[in-house]
């Protein structure tokens, strides 16, 4: 019978099965509590799932589990836009207008991967708040604190490196736009602008590196942060609460685990409703002589990082990477073990300046819309190699060889 034929095959699979398979879903945070090998594979399972969590732990702590769970969107409907996306000059744009109008829900997948790029980045904040405000950044959790820290630049390098790869005109100007505000940002904007450009002007040679550092790099530098942000987390634990008393609390599963449930339920839910209703349109083939009027947003951590290099001249990514180190040498300048954060001056001087910046710099961002476009950001003398770039492969057509430049 059925039951039989399924308690056969689970008493198979422990036979045949080490318990400490359990590590891979614990590596990716699946499995909360330690996996003990002695253990068959079912009792080892259903111990490390009978793990207790603290008894503060709740709602509250979801925003650090809401950001894996969107990070593994990005990455799912990354890895199925890599099955029909071409990293090419000539193939790129039309590759995603053929997922786009060919490909079952192609649409829908492009357009959620989109919206969870921007809906990562607010849970991280929001996570990283919930941290700060609770003065997780103390001893004995320093180094779970400075992998979460390290973390946030890569994530926003992560989704940002995403945006030229429609190869469309908003992509391209607004990506020459950003290269251009990258060379402001303080002691290694110019290097870091100059490895990604890779070239005198936005070219096929930018487009591979983008490619390379989006799909490639980044997606494991980020994976080995968060799991190394998980081990750290389950040896010293949440920070605990205000009382500063630890009491044991409900299980793991089933309680925690329907938390997770419901969390990825809802952020399923809003990524897919903004795809269906706010899609990321196309515009045109990119052209590199022709700078659009406007640039529509593309992305709240893109916006955010172009508002502030139009902050005060520039200084608002100055200011950015200041808040940045004082958050990573926060633990080690204030060891206070008062838990109110208005009788914390650093910690809250950080908080209150950090959010502030990140708001009018989304502000500023969202408003360039109504903005033209700089076209001083084209590099005038590498026109006749930006045309051999993007000419056809049998030259240029008849009608465009008596075109000039002014």
């Amino acid at each position: 019978d059925q039951p039989g034929l399924k308690s056969r095959f689970l008493k198979w699979l422990e036979d045949a099965t080490d318990s400490r398979i359990l590590a891979i879903p614990r590596f990716f945070g699946f499995l909360y509590g330690p996996i003990d090998d002695r253990l068959a594979l079912g009792d080892a399972l259903r111990k490390s799932l009978g793990r207790r969590l603290p008894a503060h732990v709740g709602w509250v702590h979801a925003f650090g589990g809401t950001t894996y769970l969107l990070f593994l969107i990005l990455v799912a409907t990354g890895v199925l836009l890599s099955f029909y996306y071409r990293p090419s000059v000539v193939e790129a744009y039309p590759s995603l207008q053929y997922l786009e109008s060919e490909v079952a829900f192609g649409w829908l997948v492009r357009h959620a991967h989109f919206w969870s790029a921007s809906l990562v980045v607010i849970f991280s904040f929001f996570h990283f708040l919930r941290v700060l405000v609770s003065g997780g950044y103390r001893a004995p959790r320093q180094t779970t604190w400075l992998s979460g820290i390290l973390f946030f630049p890569v994530l926003l390098a992560f989704v940002t490196s995403g945006y030229l790869l429609p190869w469309d005109q908003w992509a391209y100007w607004a990506t020459t736009d950003g290269i251009e505000a990258l060379r402001g940002f303080p002691l290694i904007g110019g290097i870091v602008a100059e490895v990604f450009l890779a070239d005198e002007f936005v070219s096929g040679a930018t487009l591979s590196r983008f490619y390379a550092t989006h799909v490639i790099l980044l997606p494991w530098v980020a994976l080995l942060l968060i799991s190394l942000h998980f081990q750290l987390m389950r040896k010293h634990g949440v920070d605990p609460p205000p009382s500063g008393v630890v009491e044991e609390g409900e299980p793991f599963f089933p309680n925690h685990v329907l938390r997770m449930v419901t969390v990825l339920a809802l952020s399923l839910g809003v990524v897919l409703s903004l795809a269906m209703f706010w899609p990321r349109p196309f515009g045109p083939p990119a052209d590199p002589f022709s700078p659009p009027d406007v640039l529509p947003v593309l992305g709240i951590p893109a916006t955010i990082l172009i508002g502030a290099g139009e902050l005060w001249g520039g200084f608002g990514l100055h200011l950015l990477l200041v808040l940045f180190v004082l958050l990573l040498i926060l633990p080690l300048v204030h060891r206070s073990e008062e838990r109110n954060l208005l009788k914390r001056p650093v910690a809250a001087s950080i908080t209150f300046a950090l959010t502030f910046l990140l708001l009018v710099s989304l502000a500023i961002g969202w408003s360039r819309p109504g903005d033209a476009v700089d076209y001083d950001a084209v590099d005038l003398p590498a026109l006749d190699a930006v045309n051999s770039e993007f000419a056809p492969p049998g030259g240029p057509s008849e009608g465009e060889e008596g075109r000039s430049h002014d």
